[in-house]
């Protein structure tokens, strides 16, 4: 069967901070490569949408999948599948990934039969079953994690082996696109699922099922010694957890002799617990460390249940500069913030060294928030669900919450590119692109023409296709969810290796 496997298009972070290669998609890919179909990969972060056209007419694929990642991407995606139904009715559409998983019912609703099923769930292991069964196979309805418009089945099932089916890297050939920071080139990944912490803005651990899987150090080196990029940006929601598993996959790396620059995610309780693994990793090449603070008082912490102290935030961070790290920390700006919060928070993020980015409070679908917090919601455009909007009720008028916002990035980024000592922005370009710095000068130039409050306020006057559906119940959760409420996955539901 041809298969096509879709990627949509950038969200507005993507333009700016980081753009990732499809990894997960490049997984389902390789399984389904492995079940023998001729397959094909169309990253719309870095090719055009005319490229997608032009793949329906010329090679008439009988089968198109479509990663769904990021809720902003909701509407694209659907007008993509109707794209594809409308030029090959009898092509088969399936949607995966982990936004789809929280929202199978309403895509299937939004498309209007353009879509056949929705995957819930981890998509390697059960791809290749649902091309069988698009081929004449067992019944879409019997399979574990697969949704139509008939209804759900059974739930979905765990890959049993990480290692199964590693990416199929080549067959997203524009490679040189993908970046994070000032890691460019970048490729991705990934040494374990999953997050046993329950933080209530996150969805992560909803996915999983508060399950935690690791990959052996030799199958990880063995995927990691297979990529050409110099960069790597290791994608684990929690990176080094278990510091045995760190140093397994050091000790691999260094026996075979590989020299990378790496990037990671980690919490701060993790690196205090931790400390020699992240040491090791410095040695190694780890340069770049993503460390989820979110909030700068305690009040704010308990409100996001980070289950850390302030104490160990501050400490974390004197760890990381001491191993020589540069550091990214993310904000959580509360739509529920004045101008005096934007200050204090600004004040505090030109204080310290580290590299401090903003984003909004967003309840999104999966997220113990959406359960609690989504009958507030102002909008029902998933297109603002992209943690650059506020989708809450905004205690400043929207415009000047907007202003604030976009203020503080702007500060922020300043210091980040050092624009204080330089007036000439010709010569700060030369600079950076002297120092081989090229996502810092596009930061440098997209910046103005993307975050600015126009822009954002203009977005939320968009009409709206397709409405995001919020909870059916009548009353708002009271008390946490349920597991029930909130999983996707559940831990002990592992598939048999096949």
């Amino acid at each position: 069967m041809r298969v096509l496997f879709v990627h949509p298009s950038p969200l507005m972070f993507s333009e700016i901070y980081l753009r990732l290669e499809p990894l997960g998609l490049e997984r389902v890919a390789a399984a389904a490569v492995a079940a023998g179909h001729d397959v094909r990969l169309l990253d719309l972060q870095v090719s055009r949408r005319t490229q997608y056209r032009e793949v329906l007419a010329r090679w008439r694929p009988e089968a198109v999948g479509f990663s769904l990642n990021y809720l902003a991407n909701v509407p694209e995606v659907i007008d993509l599948a109707r794209a594809a139904k409308d030029a090959l009715p009898d092509c088969r559409i399936v949607v995966g990934g982990h936004s789809a998983s929280f929202i199978a019912t309403d895509l299937l609703a939004h498309a209007g039969g353009a879509i056949d099923c929705v995957v819930r769930g981890e998509g390697e292991g059960i791809t290749p079953r649902v091309l069988a069964a698009f081929a004449g196979g067992e019944p879409l309805a019997s399979l574990p994690g697969i949704v139509t418009e008939a209804g759900a089945g059974l739930p979905p099932l765990l890959v049993p082996d990480l290692a199964a089916h590693p990416p199929a890297r080549h067959l997203a050939p524009r490679r040189r696109r993908y970046f994070i920071g000032e890691l460019d080139p970048c490729a991705s990944i990934e040494f374990t699922r999953g997050c046993p912490w329950d933080c209530t803005f996150c969805s992560a651990w909803t996915f999983y099922g508060r399950s935690y899987r690791t990959m052996s150090a030799e199958a990880a080196v063995e995927d990691l010694a297979t990529v050409r990029e110099p960069n790597l940006f290791i994608v684990d929601d929690v990176a080094f957890i278990r510091p045995e598993d760190g140093f397994a996959i050091a000790d691999e790396i260094e026996r075979r002799r590989i020299r990378k620059r790496y990037y990671l995610e980690t919490r701060a309780d993790v690196l205090l617990r931790n400390r020699e693994v992240f040491a090791r990793w410095a040695k190694l090449g780890l340069r770049y460390m993503f460390l989820g603070i979110e909030a700068i008082d305690e009040e704010g912490l308990r409100h996001h249940r980070k289950r850390v102290r302030l104490g160990q935030n501050e400490e974390a961070l004197a760890v990381a500069r001491e191993l020589g790290l540069v550091v990214a920390i993310n904000i959580i700006a509360d739509p529920d913030w004045d101008e005096r919060r934007f200050q204090v928070v600004r004040q505090w993020a030109l204080e310290v060294p580290e590299i401090v980015n903003m984003t909004v409070n967003t309840p999104y679908p999966g997220t113990e928030t959406w359960l609690t917090e989504s009958r507030r919601v102002t909008s029902e455009d998933y297109r603002l669900f992209d943690v650059q909007h506020a989708v809450l009720p905004t205690r400043l008028p929207l415009e000047r919450f907007y202003a604030e916002f976009v203020r503080t990035q702007d500060i922020l980024n300043r210091k980040h590119l050092g624009w204080r000592a330089v007036y000439d922005i010709f010569g700060i370009t030369v600079r950076l692109l002297a120092r081989g710095q090229t996502n810092f000068v596009r930061m440098l130039w997209k910046f103005g023409s993307i975050y600015n409050v126009e822009r954002l306020l203009a977005d939320h006057a968009r009409p709206v296709l397709y409405p995001l559906r919020r909870p059916e119940t009548t009353a708002p959760v009271v008390g946490r969810p349920s597991s029930a409420q909130l999983y996707v996955h559940h831990p002990t539901s592992i598939a048999a290796p096949v």
